[in-house]
């Protein structure tokens, strides 16, 4: 999560200008009626903008949950209001995010179509602009060309390093948008790539080794948005446990997860451990689902927790281990379900415990109520981490945190130790106990490779290991805390505020809390039931994209009915009502337009 050294140039960064910790309502500027008020950063990234005033390209490097998309579309209003450019699309990794983006706008007071195909060639009338995915414009680039050279264009490519998920996107990103009048591109953390894959719009600096850095315009990183609290704290609670496997030899093998040896060991021992039929993801779901009921106790009563599954099987297995240990049913988010989408906005704003998820929440979808994160995936590369623990620690109130629950692996406790680091840089520990520090497991040995062969898991269990602390795993104890006090009832609101309890306190904390879910699953307890949910809030106004799908599909529904009456195919009706209602055809049409052609088929009923 490290943004890295700032280069030379006009990259800036904030680390430098921040004096001390400070609310991030202190940081707010002032911006036109109904737009959200802007962060400090947001703002300071938006006057390095307007330094150079032609500038093309710009690429923003905040961690997640720092608010780029807030960022990305007051810049578009600005430049939309100051005519600079006339049109904005913006590229996003998947079809969910599509929606969020053209939300996300329409409270900034842009509109934005996410539901454009490549079928369809012109941008609809009404329509500032539109949202699309990598693999569209890959389909068909000279379409988008097409359209971001029609009008002047800012192209927001969101996510930019998803251009480098084949050299066949980052040619058609660069096909359809080398045009564009603006590009600003996003990312929540540095990426590096090799001189031949080179993602287009993106500057680099070499770092040795063959490889290539991004290099940010701006950059905000974690360590500055944990100061501001613009970002939770968060808690690493690594589990550890025996797992027991037959490999391919016929050979029942035994090793802990948190036990240093070979990475073929290691990883046979994690994959059986993830296992859904073994007694470690249980055990997981379990202490995350306290931690969930804890937080609704005191003081967030929506508080919601996400597990990240490696595959869809395995998510659909885990759902039902879920459901076992807590008496609810939870969430399942799929890929290939149509639905999936709804789910997931669904679940955002409502009352629901728990989601379950394979990569669909990983990156950019916002669920701020999600507080607890469930590592249950054998995905390990540091974009992809940073990525899924972001989707837990965007704040709301100052006393919230968020705590990621993991196997106690070395892949991923090394990951966790570089963003609790970048945490201890900004508030100062408690006094630790260096008697009952645990030091992380050393780096992994050099073997020819990682794979894990012919597997059979046997039986897997789970044990609460420690707490990542200042680049330290500390275990719990039954004794008093380092500091020699002891943790009162009163203490369990403040796990995961840094400064407040010590790392022996949160790790004891845990270690009694990982006793008694010991205790349920053993005796076959059902977790107890939710509390009723509250009544649901009064929609707000339906956003402008959202208004003119309906109309579209109320035109679409009446021509049916007039055809079904009459007996004309559904085409001469369309074709009689552009003659009769004179404009573009339905799939382009503005509201306006609609809301006429619909009331013109509804006096012919």
């Amino acid at each position: 999560m490290s943004p890295g050294p700032t280069p030379a140039g006009p990259s800036t960064s904030r680390a430098a200008d921040l004096p001390a910790p400070r609310a991030a309502a202190a940081t707010s500027a002032v911006t036109p009626a109904g737009r959200r008020p802007l962060r400090a950063w947001q703002s300071a990234a938006l006057e390095l903008y307007d330094t150079e005033p032609a500038r093309t390209d710009f690429l923003v490097t905040a961690t997640p949950g720092a608010g780029k998309t807030t960022f990305a579309l007051t810049l578009a209003a600005r430049l939309l209001e100051r005519r600079v450019v006339d049109r904005v699309v913006v590229v996003c990794p998947t079809d969910h995010l599509r929606t969020q983006w053209a939300d996300a706008a329409d409270r900034a007071g842009v509109v934005l179509d996410p539901a454009l195909p490549n079928s369809v060639g012109p941008v609809p009338a009404g329509a500032q602009g539109y949202v699309t995915t990598y693999a569209q414009v890959a389909g068909k680039p000279a379409l988008h060309a097409a359209r971001s050279t029609a009008r002047r264009t800012l192209v927001v490519l969101d996510e930019v390093h998803h251009a480098g998920d084949g050299l066949s996107w980052g040619d058609a990103v660069e096909e359809a948008f080398a045009g564009a009048r603006r590009r600003l591109c996003l990312t929540g953390t540095p990426f590096r790539t090799k001189p031949g894959e080179r993602i287009p719009f993106v500057h680099y600096e070499d770092v040795g080794g063959g490889e290539l850095r991004s290099r940010a315009d701006y950059t905000y990183g974690y360590r500055e948005a944990l100061a501001d609290a613009v970002v939770r704290p968060v808690v690493f609670a690594a589990y550890t446990g025996t797992s027991r496997w037959r490999n391919s030899a016929g050979e029942v093998v035994a090793a802990s997860l948190s036990e240093p040896g070979t990475r073929s060991v290691e990883a046979a021992a994690w994959k059986t451990a993830l296992d859904p039929r073994g007694g470690w993801v249980p055990h997981v779901v379990a202490a995350m689902d306290d931690r969930i009921t804890h937080l609704r106790e005191n003081g967030v009563p929506d508080a919601a927790g996400l597990l990240l599954a490696s595959d869809q099987d395995d998510a659909r297995a885990y759902a039902g281990v879920v459901e076992r240990v807590t008496g609810t049913r939870p969430v399942l988010v799929l890929s290939d379900d149509p639905k999936a989408s709804q789910r997931i906005e669904e679940f955002a704003e409502g009352t629901q415990r728990i989601a379950v998820c394979v990569r669909m929440v990983s990156e950019g979808v916002d669920i701020p109520r999600a507080a607890c994160l469930a590592w249950m995936t054998s995905y390990r590369t540091p974009l992809f981490f940073a990525q899924a623990v972001g989707r837990v620690v965007r704040a709301r109130t100052p006393r919230e945190s968020a705590t990621v629950f993991l196997p106690a692996v070395r892949p991923l406790l090394t990951l966790a130790a570089e963003l609790e680091s970048e945490r201890e840089h900004v508030i100062p520990a408690p006094a630790q106990a260096p008697d009952d520090a645990l030091d992380l497991l050393p780096p992994p040995e050099r073997e020819a490779g990682d794979a894990v062969g012919q597997h059979e898991s046997l039986e897997a269990d789970a044990q609460f290991a420690h707490v990542l602390h200042g680049g330290r795993a500390v275990m719990g104890a039954s004794a008093p805390a380092g500091d020699g006090a002891p943790v009162e009832p009163e203490d369990e609101d403040f796990l995961g505020i840094p400064g407040l309890l010590t790392a022996e306190q949160t790790a004891s904390l845990l270690a009694s809390r990982d006793e008694e879910t010991r205790r349920r699953i053993a005796a076959g307890r059902e977790a107890p039931e939710p509390a009723p949910a509250p009544e649901p809030a009064p929609e707000a106004d339906v956003a402008a994209w959202r208004g003119t799908a309906e109309l579209r599909r109320e035109v679409n529904k009446l021509v049916g009915q007039v055809a079904a009456r009459s007996g004309v195919p559904h085409a001469v009706v369309h074709r009689r009502l552009r003659q009769e209602v004179p404009g573009p055809a339905s799939a382009t049409a503005s509201p306006d337009l609609l809301a006429r052609r619909r009331d013109h088929l509804l006096a012919s009923l």
